[in-house]
């Protein structure tokens, strides 16, 4: 006759075979407990406000959606490093393929190695399980902005359609703060998001109240964002404000803004 296995047994097997590969339980990759740096766009903004508050001349380096292309992604920051006369680096958003721990803590590392300070916005990729957790533990708030050289940068989420459009996405409540904040602290704006307006990912219900309340940023040059792994310049409008996107790591280019009491340029950098 077959013994009878006590449920005291049976949970020390149990633990046993959880235990025996390795010695420790496996880590959820949802978990949102992120190892290493974090907080960075607040730390990093206040390098930037610091460092490049009285510079007539700002030159700002925009690169996006690295997702998993981490050797292209590091080859973009070499090639980034090799020039000498970048002041900073804005990157779009999508830093991640799935938003897991690891992804995020990956591509963090390989930014890491900038030269320059740098800033990064949350893709809709960002997202995927607690990803808008972890984000904020690494990075900070979704919409932030900052001030240099007179020119305040305004880095606003667009993810709406992450949301089901149950949230205030693009919040227009942040965006009537910035434009009628410290304005004698600058006196040019520039708007930079993850998704445009017309994609898939943005709450085009409001493209044209979208389109309104940038009529109030204090001498707004253009749009800059990421998403469609695509270079392009276009006016999406047809009003002349110019919307800049930005390609993905794997198609091996990127943007170089220089802004100048006169105005600004704007090239495409291949690597």
């Amino acid at each position: 006759m077959k013994e009878k296995i006590s449920i005291l047994q049976l949970a020390l097997v149990v633990t046993l075979s959880l235990t025996s590969c390795g010695g420790v339980f496996d880590i959820h990759p949802y978990d949102v407990n992120v190892d290493g740096d974090k907080g960075i766009n607040e730390r990093q903004m206040a390098v930037i406000e610091s460092k490049f508050a009285n510079k007539d001349t700002l030159r700002v380096a925009f690169i996006s959606d690295t997702h998993l292309w981490l050797a292209d992604a590091k080859d973009q920051v070499a090639d980034v490093n090799s020039r000498k006369n970048i002041d900073f680096v804005v990157h779009c958003g999508d830093l991640t393929d799935t938003a897991t721990n690891t992804e995020f803590e990956w591509s963090r590392d390989i930014l890491n190695d900038l030269n320059y300070p740098w800033v990064a916005l949350i893709g809709n990729h960002d997202f995927l399980g607690t990803g808008d957790q972890t984000y904020r533990v690494m990075y900070g708030e979704l919409d932030f902005a900052f001030i240099a050289g007179r020119v305040k940068f305004v880095c606003l989420n667009t993810n709406a359609t992450e949301y089901d459009y149950l949230a205030a996405v693009p919040n227009f409540d942040f965006l009537e703060e910035q434009f009628t904040t410290d304005t004698d602290k600058f006196d040019r704006t520039v708007l930079v998001m993850h998704a445009p307006p017309f994609s898939e990912q943005f709450n085009n219900n409001v493209c044209k109240a979208f389109r309104r309340y940038l009529d109030f940023a204090p001498g707004l040059l253009c749009c800059v964002y990421g998403h469609e792994h695509a270079d392009k310049v276009s006016d999406l409008y047809g009003d002349g404000l110019m919307f800049y996107g930005i390609d993905c790591a794997e198609h091996r280019n990127y943007r170089l803004m220089t802004i100048t009491p006169d105005g600004y340029e704007i090239e495409q950098i291949r690597f």
